[in-house]
C-alpha cells in the first residue's frame, strides 16, 4: 500500500494489531485504515507508540502531549508556548515521558493523577525507557542522565562525555546505553561500571539505532549501508569491528528498524528506498524501489512480516515482507 500524505512524515509505528500509524508534520495521525485525526494545531515534532498498544503518543509545537486513536484524539498534558519534541512510553511500566526544553516530565497511563518532572541543566534532546520501564535516560550536552521515572527527589546518574547526544537506545538487557552524537559517531556507556565506548568511523551523522536478535546486534544509519555492530557478551562491541549491509555508492542509509527478537532489519535510504534484510542470510528485500524524497520514519513488525515507512515530501506505504 502506497500513501500520498501533504506533510512531511514524522514517525511511523506498528500497533499491537499490525497496523501501521502515520505522525505527520501538518500535526495530523493517519491510520492504515484511512482514518484521520487532528492532534495539533501545528506540527508533530515526536511520536511513540502508547503503552497499550494502542494509537500513538505526539508531542507537537503547539506545546501538547496528545494520544491519538482511530476514534480521536486526547490530550495528555500541555506545555503552552513550549515544543515537546521527545517523548518515549514503556509498555513494560505503562509510563510515558516527554521533554520541552530541559525539562522531562513523566506520566502513568493507569494514574492520571501521577506526575513527575526532572530538570536538565541543558536542552533534552531524545528520551529512552529502559527494558523495564523503571529508569529513563535522557540525551542531553555532555552526555545522558538516568532517573528512576517514579521517583520524585532524587539526583540523577550522570554519563558523562562531552559533545551534543542527539538520541540515545538502551539495549534489550539493560546494560548499555548507546547515544548518537552531533558529529559522526556514536557513544556508549556499560551502565554498572559507566565504562566508555567509542564507536567511529561513520560517513555521515548515525542518528537512527535499533537493537535485534535478542540485543545481540545494534543496527545503525550514517553510511552507504546499515552498520551493525557486535554486542554479545560482558563487553558488547568493545574491541569488535561492525559490519556493513546493503552498501550502495548511490546513497546513504537514514533510518533503521529492527526486530527485537529476530535478525531482520529494515532501511530507509535518502533517496527514499527501502529495503530490508535478514541477515542471517544477508539476502536484501526491496521493498520500496522507486526513489524520492529521503525516508524520515521507519517500522519493522516484530514478525519481520510487514514494514512501513515515511518520507520527507509525503510519501508512505506498507509492505508485504513474506
Amino acid at each position: 500500500m502506497q500513501y500520498a500524505y501533504d506533510a512531511y512524515v514524522t514517525a511511523v509505528s506498528f500497533d499491537s494489531a499490525g497496523k501501521a500509524v502515520f505522525a505527520l508534520g501538518d500535526g495530523s495521525v493517519r491510520f492504515e485504515g484511512g482514518e484521520a485525526v487532528t492532534a495539533h494545531d501545528g506540527a508533530i515534532l515526536a511520536a511513540a507508540p502508547h503503552p497499550s498498544g494502542q494509537g500513538l503518543i505526539t508531542g507537537g509545537d503547539d506545546g501538547r502531549l496528545v494520544w491519538s486513536q482511530a476514534s480521536g484524539a486526547l490530550e495528555i498534558a500541555s506545555q503552552p508556548g513550549r515544543w515537546i519534541d521527545a517523548v518515549a512510553s514503556s509498555a513494560a511500566s505503562g509510563l510515558i515521558a516527554f521533554a520541552a526544553g530541559r525539562d522531562v516530565h513523566v506520566r502513568d497511563v493507569a494514574d492520571a493523577a501521577f506526575s513527575r518532572s526532572f530538570i536538565h541543566e541543558k536542552s533534552v534532546a531524545d528520551l529512552a525507557f529502559e527494558p523495564k520501564g523503571r529508569r529513563l535516560a535522557a540525551a542531553t550536552y555532555g552526555g545522558a542522565w538516568l532517573w528512576y521515572a517514579r521517583i520524585e527527589a532524587q539526583k540523577p546518574a550522570k554519563l558523562a562525555w562531552a559533545g551534543s547526544h542527539v538520541a540515545c537506545v538502551w539495549s534489550p538487557d539493560g546494560k548499555f546505553l548507546i547515544s548518537a552524537m552531533q558529529e559522526n559517531q556514536l557513544h556508549g556507556w556499560r551502565v554498572a561500571d559507566e565504562k566508555n565506548m567509542r564507536m567511529g568511523g561513520y560517513p555521515a551523522k548515525p542518528k537512527s539505532l535499533a537493537f535485534l536478535n535478542k540485543g545481540s546486534l545494534m543496527a545503525t544509519s550514517g553510511a552507504n549501508g546499515v552498520v551493525v555492530w557486535p554486542f554479545a557478551g560482558a563487553t558488547g562491541p568493545m574491541g569488535k569491528q561492525a559490519a556493513e549491509i546493503g552498501y550502495d555508492e548511490a546513497a546513504m542509509v537514514v533510518r533503521v528498524a529492527g526486530t527485537p527478537a529476530l535478525n531482520w532489519v529494515a532501511a530507509g535510504l535518502d533517496d527514499g528506498r527501502v529495503w530490508t534484510c535478514d541477515l542471517a542470510g544477508q539476502k536484501i528485500t526491496p521493498l520500496k524501489a522507486e526513489k524520492g524524497g529521503p525516508v524520515t520514519a521507519l517500522a519493522i513488525t516484530p514478525d519481520a512480516r510487514r514494514v512501513a515507512w515515511g518520507c520527507e515530501d509525503g510519501a508512505a506505504g506498507v509492505a508485504e515482507v513474506a
